[in-house]
């Protein structure tokens, strides 16, 4: 199959099968990307992750672009982004026309109250499989338990969080290489 079109579709099928965003999206980017295609690492993936935290825009958009870009270049960045958008821009007007005319009903309701329980079980599925890929010795242990509490007690942007963080492993890990 044709490269660009190959991105396309498999971020066409992320885009329109993920529901609850980015966080839910992870543990299927990682089957397709990661273990199907092999289009990267589950460590290129993780940062490609956090970069589309870091950057402006949504982070499926932004994984998307990371990843089409580093299998096809500039070129594939721009399909693997049509790609994960395209599903949700058909779904959202689809249910824009309708979802006005039976948001009230109890069947719609419920429904979106399963969906969110659902999602919560994908994102934690996602934690957890980041969890085992980051947290790895007792320095990476002591940066998740600082961030953790920092986003409890402070009202930051996750992007001040992040550069904070990248500075701690870079601390860490030059004092670490000098050791």
């Amino acid at each position: 199959m044709n490269k660009y079109l190959d991105l396309f579709l498999t971020f066409a099928r992320i885009g329109g099968l993920t529901f609850g965003g980015g966080y839910a999206m992870l543990p299927m980017l990682q089957k397709e990307v990661v273990e199907k295609r092999g289009w990267a690492t589950e460590e290129e993936l993780m940062d490609y992750y956090a970069l589309g935290q870091c950057t402006p825009g949504i982070i499926a958009v932004n994984t998307a672009t990371f990843v089409g870009q580093n299998t096809a270049g500039n070129v594939g960045g721009i399909i693997a982004t049509l790609g994960v958008v395209f599903p949700s821009l058909i779904i959202i007007s689809i249910i824009a026309m309708f979802l006005q005319n039976f948001a009230d009903l109890a069947v719609v309701q419920n429904a979106f109250a399963g969906i969110r329980v659902c999602v919560c079980v994908l994102v934690f599925n996602a934690v957890m499989k980041l969890w085992k890929k980051a947290v790895v010795d007792k320095k990476t242990l002591v940066i998740f338990l600082i961030v953790l509490i920092g986003n409890f007690v402070f009202d930051v942007a996750p992007t001040i969080f992040v550069i904070f963080a990248a500075l701690g492993g870079i601390f860490l890990k030059n004092k670490e290489a000098k050791a």
